[in-house]
């Protein structure tokens, strides 16, 4: 460009940037030597060059010495802050079904997510629950804000005693899952000691440095809700538990609308619920199971009807009762878990009870079996539930036979479908009519199927995906989900209870897990069930226990009385008396080679006797009881 096009340029530029401001003097080449030298060099003092040309530097004044730090100079943008990083422990939910419990961090604060428990496995002889491993939260107490509810099922509150007993942390959540929390809490003597929140969907609080908007979600029990976790280093977005019902039973259909607008808003990180993301399609809508039920009722005229589900599912059972009114039937609950349920959702509105419809289990004998409705636990076929009871004849109010008509309502959780058969498998022999969820629509899941999840990660558009609530068969195939929707595989982290996740707008990390796992509750105890407990409580279960006792002098050691043997579990005596008199001869001809080789230590006397006995036994039946020594100085 020649300099008389350059200044004309440059001319056009200054007059814009002195528009609307007076006595601001124009500046060519020849005023520019005059005030700092001559020629190129001054004129290249006062004006620096881009692709549009010329400009002056600091509004057209000379700078002498030291530059300017742009950043600080008027006229430009400051630099943008670096936001905190946001810290995700997971202490339960993933790899598993269950448990769920997760713990949002940010400038030392710390929300807690839920806090559930899980039941039993088969081989966890003896457990009662499951509950997460609380050490890391108890290590972090005076930084955690709050626990935060999504909704009622015990897989989400279960655990609360168990956490409040150990650390005082006040709760929020929606009426009725606070409702079912205060229960829980009144049977461990902490209700007045726990400071309880009701917050209704589309509500926001503030705990700490964080805000979280409570957003309304559809279930299988009423006030479920998602969360929009606002911290300083971004949003994080929890779904709960949810899918998308457009015509649910009670409520309006999850706000979609909210999720968008978090979405536009720029979100972090999405932890959405994984259960489901196996099936494709959608779930559906709660009131197909209306229509099956209606028909069911109407074949079952001359049948007493018997219907399991869960008690949380406050919906399923009002369709019960609704159906119930309509064909002039009487409705009676049996189980602990259904009436506390039942008792708590009716007080809070959420389940309405016609006049006069509700009746005690004590007065089923005085209607026709035509005239009632019992509805009842044990869909999942647990052995002390009320339907179990029934099946193997040990209810104390009610026995069942060729007049009952019995609907199972829900699905078998995994790992539950053998038990469930085995239930439903005695009810036949009792000559029961027995449905089941695969024979009719008598259930529908409240978890979101593969369309429904892509919809919500649609609508939510974060930057890094963490599938949560699932084993591991569930969260990759979430993970596949966010991939086909385009989400990059580096900015999806797939976990494992224990493990620690470092989110920042520029990067996620793992870090080093915490300590995290299963705590057993037995009876009253809570973590003296261990691994070797239960290890000890299969080896009986499975090969039997043998105990034998001796009286040995204190003075040298020998065989005062004794040994005795006692089988439990291995063999019938009486049948097996010569293989037991071998067992007794030599454990005595140990005691007494210990006794004359002047060996006192009953530890090493006891491995002796164990060693030796296992041994034989082995050899005579190629079984391994558990062999106990009881060895006592007289």
């Amino acid at each position: 460009m020649s300099t008389e096009k350059r200044n004309e340029s440059y001319m056009l530029k200054q007059s814009r940037y002195s528009k609307g401001k007076k006595n601001v003097k124009q500046y060519s080449k020849n005023n520019a030597s005059k005030k700092g030298g001559s020629g190129k060099n001054s004129y290249n003092a006062y004006y620096k060059k881009n692709d549009d040309g010329f400009q002056p530097k600091s509004n057209g004044k000379l700078s002498y010495g030291k530059k300017k730090n742009p950043s600080k100079s008027k006229g430009y943008p400051k630099k943008k802050a670096r936001k905190p990083s946001v810290k995700i422990a997971f202490l339960g939910g993933l790899n598993e079904i269950g448990k769920n419990i997760t713990l949002v961090e940010c400038e030392n604060d710390i929300i807690i997510v839920d806090c559930g428990m899980a039941f039993p496995d088969g081989d966890m002889l003896g457990v009662d629950l499951v509950i997460p491993d609380f050490t890391y939260i108890e290590q972090n107490a005076d930084r955690v804000k709050g626990i935060i509810l999504t909704h009622g099922h015990e897989d989400h509150i279960g655990g609360l005693p168990f956490l409040l007993s150990k650390v005082n942390v006040p709760i929020y959540g929606t009426p009725l899952t606070l409702g079912l929390v205060g229960n829980k809490l009144r049977e461990h003597s902490l209700f007045n000691k726990t400071q309880l929140n009701v917050i209704n969907a589309g509500q926001t609080i503030e705990l700490g440095c964080m805000k979280i908007d409570f957003i309304h979600v559809n279930h299988s029990i009423p006030d479920a809700v998602a969360f929009a976790i606002h911290t300083p280093g971004g949003t994080v977005v929890h779904t709960g538990d949810f899918k998308i019902d457009c015509t649910p039973i009670t409520g309006d259909m999850i706000d979609l609308s909210s999720f968008a607008r978090v979405g536009d808003e720029g979100v972090l990180a999405l932890l959405s619920e994984s259960t489901n993301a196996e099936r494709p399609g959608y779930t559906p809508t709660e009131r197909t199971v209306s229509d099956s039920l209606d028909s069911l009722f109407k074949s079952a005229e001359n049948y007493r009807i018997i219907i399991a589900t869960f008690a949380s599912n406050v919906n399923r059972v009002q369709q019960i009762i609704d159906c119930a009114e309509k064909y002039g039937r009487k409705v009676a609950f049996s189980g602990r878990s259904m009436v506390n349920y039942m008792d708590v959702a009716q007080k809070l509105g959420y389940l309405h009870l016609p006049e006069n419809i509700l009746i005690d289990l004590d007065m089923l004998d005085k209607y026709m079996p035509q005239q009632v409705v019992l509805v009842t636990t044990g869909s999942q076929g647990e052995p002390m539930s009320a339907l179990s009871r029934m099946a193997y004849s040990d209810h104390r109010k009610v026995m069942v036979g060729e007049g009952d008509f019995i609907i199972i309502s829900a699905n078998p959780i995994p790992g539950n479908e053998k038990t469930v058969g085995n239930v439903v498998d005695e009810l036949l022999k009792k000559g029961c009519k027995v449905i089941y969820e695969s024979m009719y629509e008598v259930h529908v899941s409240g978890h979101a199927c593969q369309e429904e999840l892509k919809i919500i990660q649609k609508l939510v558009k974060p930057k890094y995906f963490i599938p949560v609530h699932g084993e591991q068969k569930h969260l990759r195939k979430h993970a596949d989900l966010a991939m086909f929707l385009g989400m990059e595989r580096k900015n999806i982290y797939i976990g494992d209870v224990g493990s620690v996740l470092e989110i920042n707008e520029d990067y996620m990390k793992e870090l080093p897990p915490v300590q995290a796992g299963k705590v057993f509750v037995d009876g009253l105890g809570v973590g003296d069930v261990g691994s070797i407990v239960l290890r000890d409580r299969k080896h009986l279960g499975q090969d039997g226990l043998i105990i034998i006792v001796a009286s040995l002098d204190v003075y040298d050691g020998h065989v005062i009385s004794g040994p005795d043997i006692v089988s439990r579990g291995f063999v019938y005596v009486r049948e097996s008396e010569g293989l037991l008199e071998e067992v007794k001869r030599t454990a005595l001809a140990i005691l007494e080679d210990c006794a004359e080789n002047n060996v006192h230590e009953w530890g090493i006397i006891k491995n002796r006797i164990k060693d030796d006995v296992s041994k034989l036994i082995g050899q005579r039946t190629r079984r391994a009881p558990m062999i106990l020594p009881i060895l006592q100085e007289v």
